[in-house]
């Protein structure tokens, strides 16, 4: 039982006690820096069931703790806020039992327990990863990550959206104007070399729509009639056909997408467990349609398209078939959940990583398993997130202005590089460490950047301003993690004193307790981020802590500590912070520099 939840019981056994009430719920918060007191309990939301002046309560609920409850020390009342102060020997007690332990924070799964899948990335195989794609690499490992460390199995998955009309329009465009060239040939990754075609088409395309306005068709005339976009629908009509020269264009220029995206997650520093391919699901559900039609989830209307009315539940009617029987996403979603229950059974939940644009489509999704009487569509969750702006606009890919994710790496390592010089710090480096550490730096500054900012957020990313070595910044928080490092290097010959137990007699600076106070929220913080599918609370929790240690540093001697005593914890209480830096940037997928 944490402090919060043995001062919970206390609080209430006091009003209890005293005012002969019941409270359900006790409301803390962290104590202001300017009052005295380490944890704080809020007395107004306690006046519904006690009457009287918050300050008196306040005092009599303060002094029975004092009583009743060996931890505390002391309290003060400002207002309706009891401030409650813990003997340091509390706080020591803690450190004793976690300053060794390097899972602490993370819980392990129970064999027993259901799964989780978390889908993210999810891309068409027509163009590279961009900037948005790369929110949505970053959130749905991190989230994955997190789920995993609040104590639950976690499947990594994606579904590659590898056929349609935009594949068509790559393979029509290099079948006519790519005169065989391969990534091998041009020294393009594949996934780059097939974007460029799809900005092709589209250029053809635009030229086209032109030529026929010349002749006098309307503008919807001429983009319904351009020969270009005739030819691409057709050559997807021939790919769902079956037809052999068409899928083995189709299967070859993915295979050059694949192995572009493989590199890009690697580079990233994302992964997968498991994939599934839209061209293998995009039937799948009509069987699912087939029987919801029997039981009356769906029904059929005259001309033998098949909907789903959910105007009851404050939507509107949904397709799943079309009148010639063909699927419609909706269809495949639907079957595709389903079919990832039946390959992995102890799949409980999933957590679907896609933008905010997508939000009625998930509502709609969601709700019509949980109508075909899937007991696991309650854990169904969409993890929606706005878009990501550059300072200079808003991307489009078909005209080739999105913002490239390997550019991006790229740039980000340059630009890490670029200000690293200006600070002098990588004196003594080689020229592969220097490497090594630019993109570690510049990764570092990208994912912090964007997983600081609460997923629904709409976030303008601005590449300078991420790497600041000062600040909520990625490169603030590696940094000091560095400087913890160099700080245990040179106490290596005090191993022996700070390996032993701390005294519970030992009196803590307020710096000191500052910094443990914040290593004890770790746990709590991680299962809150899981909860609520937020690596911000990741994030800005390590910024707190780091924050909380420069304060420590600057204030108070470590290698220079006037006596053993306090050296020893020093030292112990840095590596303590340093391991739970490096943890919960696990967490977010950041690396974190030795040396810097």
């Amino acid at each position: 039982m944490n402090l919060q939840e043995t001062l919970s019981q206390h609080v209430k056994a006091a009003v209890k006690s005293i005012f002969s009430a019941d409270l359900e719920t006790v409301e803390f918060q962290t104590t202001r820096k300017e009052f005295a007191g380490d944890i704080t309990a809020v007395v107004f939301p306690m006046l519904r069931v006690v009457k009287g002046n918050p300050v008196q309560i306040g005092e009599a609920i303060g002094q029975y703790l004092l009583d009743h409850v060996v931890q505390v020390k002391g309290f003060n009342v400002v207002k309706g806020f009891l401030n409650i102060e813990i003997h340091d020997a509390y706080y020591i007690r803690f450190f004793n039992t976690i300053k060794n332990d390097p899972e602490y924070g993370f819980v392990n799964a129970k064999a027993e327990d259901k799964a989780i899948m978390v889908e993210y990335s999810s891309p068409n195989t027509n163009k590279p990863l961009h900037l948005g794609h790369v929110r949505n690499n970053l959130l749905g490992y991190s989230v994955a990550e997190i789920i995993k460390a609040a104590g639950h199995k976690v499947y990594k998955t994606q579904i590659i959206n590898d056929r349609g009309i935009h594949i068509c329009k790559s393979m029509l465009a290099w079948e006519r104007f790519g005169d065989g060239e391969t990534p091998e040939s041009t020294g393009l990754k594949g996934d780059k070399l097939v974007g460029n075609y799809y900005v092709k088409f589209d250029q053809e395309y635009k030229k086209e729509i032109e030529t026929l306005k010349e002749e006098g068709k309307t503008e919807e005339e001429a983009k319904k009639q351009a020969p270009i976009l005739i030819d691409a629908q057709n050559m997807l009509l021939k790919w769902e056909a079956g037809d052999k020269t068409v899928v083995a264009l189709w299967e070859k220029m993915n295979q050059w997408v694949y192995d572009g995206f493989d590199l890009t997650y690697q580079n990233l520093g994302v992964d997968f467990d498991t994939l599934y391919y839209e061209s293998q699901t995009y039937l799948l559900g009509k069987e699912f349609v087939a029987e919801g039609l029997k039981t009356g989830v769906f029904y059929e209307k005259e001309d033998g398209s098949v909907w789903c009315d959910l105007t009851a539940d404050g939507l509107d009617e949904k397709i799943v078939l079309r009148s010639d029987g063909t699927a419609v996403y909706m269809t495949q979603d639907i079957g595709t959940a389903i079919q990832r229950v039946k390959d992995f059974p102890d799949v409980g939940g999933m957590v679907y990583t896609v933008g905010n644009e997508q939000e009625y489509h998930f509502q709609v999704l969601f709700l019509i398993i949980k109508k075909l009487g899937f007991d696991w569509a309650k854990n169904l969750f969409h993890l929606s997130y706005g878009m990501v702006d550059l300072p200079s606009g808003k991307m489009k890919s078909r005209e080739g202005t999105v913002v490239d994710a390997d550019d991006l790496i790229t740039e980000m390592a340059s630009t890490a590089k670029e200000i690293s010089e200006e600070l002098g710090k990588l004196e003594g480096y080689s020229d592969a460490e220097k490497a090594a550490l630019y993109k570690t730096i510049g990764l570092g500054a990208l994912k912090y950047y964007i997983l600081k900012v609460d997923p629904k957020k709409r976030i303008l990313f601005d590449p300078k301003e991420s790497i600041d070595f000062q600040g909520n910044t990625g490169p603030f928080i590696q940094y000091t993690y560095a400087r913890i490092q160099s700080i245990l290097r040179k106490a290596q010959s005090d191993r022996d004193a700070v390996s032993n137990e701390v005294d519970a007699a030992y009196e803590l600076h307020e710096k000191e307790k500052s910094v443990l106070k914040q290593l004890q929220l770790f746990p709590e913080v991680i299962q809150n981020a899981a909860e609520n599918h937020s690596p911000a609370l990741i994030a800005n929790y390590t910024y707190e802590l780091v924050k909380d240690f420069n304060s420590f540093y600057q204030n108070v001697s470590i290698l220079g500590a006037d006596n053993a005593t306090d050296k020893g914890f020093r030292i112990q209480l840095s590596h303590a912070v340093a391991n739970t830096i490096k943890k919960a940037f696990g967490l977010l997928g950041i690396s974190v520099p030795e040396r810097m």
